[in-house]
């Protein structure tokens, strides 16, 4: 054993041996044994991390570690026979680790991977250095990225480390079916992105094999990589439980004979192999060029929903253009926790703005979580040409993705959701590189809060207050919202985090309500939808009918809600995507009159503000004695209090 030479070592690394004489041979002490160890673990494991990670400089990071912690705990190896699943599950948990740390202390980034990075990944045919070649590889890794790190790494050991389902559950976890289900999930929503771009079902094999060649470990390990459809098969069982609750069927336009050029076997889903001729690829490259280079006349619309707590609370959205001739998608609008995006494709620029959203035909944003009365309510007050329906998708979990698909009639089919997404790098969208990027936001909205005031009057009183809000769902875990409203010193509305109630002048509370009962009617961009939809949204949960008045391109837009007697007047900047002003009217016939009038002043700068900005104190409230009036608190307020 201690006389192992060069040639055995190759011998046993090339038959996959799981490296068993040279850790027997370095835990005994052998150096020159835990040197070439080393040497040929570290390639493979890179590929290994790298098709989960993705991103070249943090695979690099991660192999350092778990090179590092392979060599200082070799010795607590049980079995030798065991040295790779070892190695693979100590990378395994610092890619986990990766990640859960990148959630708690997210940064906003644009283009953090940008495109695969050509000439260092192999592919062991030189006629793919061809432009078609380069386009195909770009669109195989951009779908990769897209996939959620689980599904990547389930597909990596898989397929590319042949690992038995068994053993994928020693590595991440749960049950041998619950692990062949998420391989399932995986294949589909790989297979789905392929058929969304034109390649049909037969593709997916090809493009797993073409991804395996662009990361393997080297260009002597090219040849070796190659993926059948038994390496894909889950089972029945699993097939049952993780089968899509929509199907997409595409016509291929090409297929993956432009893998290469001049002879090449391609894996066929049926485990058979067909030789493509210099003929037959170029009349299929000419094909996807043509495909490639057309104009686009026809796009279609995918919105995504992520809700990080549960489905009520905070909603993150991102609009992705489906260009169908060309195959081709990008990103029009993401709205995270962290800021509004929206990307100019004719100049190249992402605008980063005030606003979140809205529709050009003012129609009311839905979301897939809308309930059946909201959404009935809403089509009743729009007109036909805005009616918009959604799937109604339900969930009582956090971490709620829904991806809702514009097909060719117009309408809107629910497409896919799952179920505790707690991975937002899932729903992350990275623009090309090179694109430009243009800050509009003003410093308020750049800092991510600021604090109100508000003053007007009810009825002749005189009415003052203050409050805080965040723009964004990043910004409210610190600065959460809270306001304050004073009615001629008689009586005191107060909102914080605790609760809400209202008190009288010798500070007795009249009564108490759930936390967020008195911003109801009002802006909460930190929702993750623009005023105009808030406000609108907030009216028809009460079923109360209203009238959106905005001429295209105008600072500012009205809503008007119609309670009884009375109407509330919004106004509403369109902009900076808050209220300015709210009007209270009375009529009577033809006799009209101001009841009430509220105007909110926003501060650009925070440094000065002074003792009237000092957050409520919290109290214990107790069990709120009245669910949250909704937007009617206001017309209470007007009417003469909320006793």
């Amino acid at each position: 054993m201690a006389g192992l030479g060069a040639h055995s070592i190759s011998i046993a690394m090339n038959n996959n041996k799981d490296y068993v004489e040279l850790v027997e041979q370095a835990r005994f002490g052998n150096r020159q044994c835990l040197d070439i160890l080393a040497e040929r673990v570290r390639g493979r494991l890179y590929a290994y991390v790298y098709r989960i990670m993705l991103q070249e400089d943090i695979s690099q990071d991660i192999v350092q570690e778990s090179m590092l912690e392979m060599v200082n705990n070799l010795d607590k190896l049980a079995r030798a026979d065991r040295f790779w699943p070892w190695i693979c599950k100590i990378a395994f948990n610092k890619i986990m680790h990766h990640y859960k740390k990148e959630q708690r202390h997210r940064t906003v980034s644009i283009s953090d991977a940008g495109d695969w990075p050509q000439g260092k990944l192999r592919d062991g045919q030189t006629g793919l250095t061809a432009i078609i070649g380069e386009e195909l590889k770009q669109l195989v890794f951009d779908a990769m990225r897209e996939l959620k790190p689980q599904h990547r790494a389930v597909l990596a050991m898989r397929c590319y480390e042949e690992m038995q389902y068994s053993q994928i559950a020693q590595l991440m976890g749960g049950s041998e079916l619950s692990n062949r289900v998420l391989f399932y999930r995986a294949k589909e929503a790989l297979r789905k992105q392929f058929c969304r771009k034109g390649f049909g079902k037969g593709f997916l094999l090809s493009a797993l094999a073409l991804f395996g060649r662009m990361t393997a470990p080297s260009e002597a390990a090219v040849p070796s990589v190659t993926v059948t459809a038994a390496t894909t098969k889950v089972g029945a069982a699993a097939a049952l439980v993780g089968v899509a609750t929509s199907k997409t069927t595409v016509v291929t336009l090409a297929t993956a004979a432009v893998l290469a050029v001049g002879t090449m076997i391609v894996p066929l889903p049926v485990d058979k192999a067909i030789v493509w001729t210099n003929k037959t690829v170029d009349s299929l490259r000419q094909t996807l060029t043509k495909n490639l280079n057309a104009d686009i006349s026809s796009e279609r619309d995918e919105y995504w929903y992520y809700y990080p707590g549960k489905a009520a609370g905070p909603v993150v959205t991102r609009l992705m253009k489906r260009q169908l001739q060309t195959m081709q998608s990008y990103c029009q609008r993401l709205e995270d926790d962290h800021a509004n995006y929206y990307f100019d494709k004719l100049t190249n620029t992402i605008h980063i703005n005030n606003f979140r959203m809205w529709r050009d035909n003012l129609a009311v944003a839905r979301l897939p979580t809308d309930n059946s009365n909201l959404t009935k309510f809403l089509s009743m007050v729009e007109c036909e040409g805005q009616r918009e329906e959604i799937e109604y998708v339900s969930s009582d979990s956090n971490g709620l993705l829904v991806i809702v698909e514009c097909n060719d009639t117009g309408a809107r089919s629910h497409t896919s959701h799952h179920y505790n997404v707690t991975d937002e790098e899932y729903f992350r969208y990275r623009w090309p590189a090179g694109t430009k990027t243009a800050d509009n936001r003003d410093a308020m909205h750049k800092r991510g809060w600021t604090y109100f005031r508000i003053t007007g009057h009810i009825n002749g009183e005189k009415v003052s207050g203050a409050g805080r809000i965040p723009f964004v769902y990043a910004a409210c875990r610190q600065f959460h919202p809270w306001l304050r409203l004073n009615v001629a010193n008689r009586l005191e509305v107060v909102n914080t985090i605790a609760g809400a109630g209202v008190y009288n002048a010798d500070r007795h509370t009249f009564t108490t309500y759930p936390a967020d009962a008195f911003f109801k009617g009002l802006a909460r961009p930190w929702m993750g939808l623009h005023t105009i939809d808030t406000i609108r949204r907030d009216a028809a949960e009460q079923q109360l009918p209203f009238e959106t008045k905005y001429t295209p391109g105008s600072p500012r837009a009205e809503v008007i809600l119609v309670h009884e007697q009375n109407k509330i007047i919004y106004t509403i900047d369109m902009e900076k995507d808050v209220v300015e002003k709210i009007t209270f009217l009375t009529s009577k016939g033809t006799y009209k009159k101001t009841k009430a009038e509220l105007k909110f002043f926003y501060l650009d700068d925070v440094t000065q503000a002074g003792v009237e900005f000092t957050e409520p104190k919290e109290k214990d409230y107790g069990k709120p004695q009245q669910q949250g009036p909704g937007v009617l608190w206001l017309v209470r307020l007007a009417e003469g209090g909320l006793n």
